[in-house]
């Protein structure tokens, strides 16, 4: 859990120096920072997504994730989750334009960053491996954690105080990833990780079109794929099918 701990410190360090900064830069400049963060999360995305041996893996593990997700209402119940935060700290952090555009850049901030910050490989590798006690976890989620503090401090010169509040949607799941690498991480093969790091680098290339202002998808939507990845592997290699080609 050190590495979990480390995550939520930098995060909360980068999201106070984004809100003193925050007001004190031009529209036009956070716009620009939000673009140039797009552009980064974009080729992530893409690269992420390359590490799948059979690119129908993800796919199935997409369609019928968001299918479930829809099924569920997982983004509309992070709205609301969002929303609720957002009316019990109304009077923190301030903020430009009036209470419906502050509720929606907070909610859009700690969405938006929550799933930047807890979908991509070193998210759920570095957990994993911090849980089953490994030096080479604490070392990917302290990689993580300097990342995440820079993209939090960009995040919230933008979007506000909801980004700092992601620190409880990192505690939650890199600390139940943690958690469960004491008993699952020996079962985790390198097929395993690979799916599930292509199916989060797809949901990242999503989150890449909302900070390019290009399309707002339903990214939470997609959060099931993650957990069917590995399993469609595992049923695979039950079934005797080789998914990945010779």
């Amino acid at each position: 859990m050190g590495g979990t701990v480390l995550n939520i410190v930098t995060i909360l360090i980068g999201s106070a120096l984004g809100l003193l900064i925050g007001n004190r830069i031009s529209d036009k400049m956070q716009s620009s920072v939000m673009t140039g963060l797009g552009f980064v999360s974009l080729i992530v995305g893409i690269g992420n997504a390359q590490n799948t041996g059979n690119i129908i893996i993800p796919l199935l593990a997409l369609v019928f994730g968001v299918i479930l997700g829809e099924l569920i209402g997982i983004d509309a119940a992070l709205e609301r989750f969002a929303g609720w935060l957002q009316v019990k700290t109304a009077n923190i952090g301030g903020g430009h334009g009036d209470a419906d555009e502050r509720r929606r850049r907070f909610i859009t901030g700690f969405i938006t960053a929550s799933l930047l910050f807890c979908v991509g490989p070193l998210t759920v590798v570095g957990s994993i491996q911090d849980g089953m006690g490994l030096a080479g976890g604490f070392q990917q989620l302290a990689i993580k954690s300097v990342l995440d503090g820079f993209a939090a401090m960009a995040l919230a010169s933008s979007l506000g105080i909801g980004v700092g509040f992601t620190a409880i949607t990192v505690l939650v799941i890199q600390g139940g990833l943690a958690l469960g690498g004491r008993f699952i991480g020996d079962f985790m093969t390198p097929a395993m990780i690979n799916e599930m790091t292509a199916v989060g680098g797809l949901m990242i290339i999503g989150l890449s079109l909302i900070l390019l202002d290009l399309k707002r998808p339903r990214v939470a939507n997609f959060l099931p794929g993650l957990l069917l990845a590995p399993l469609m592997v595992v049923v695979a290699g039950a079934l005797g099918i080789n998914i990945y080609p010779l």
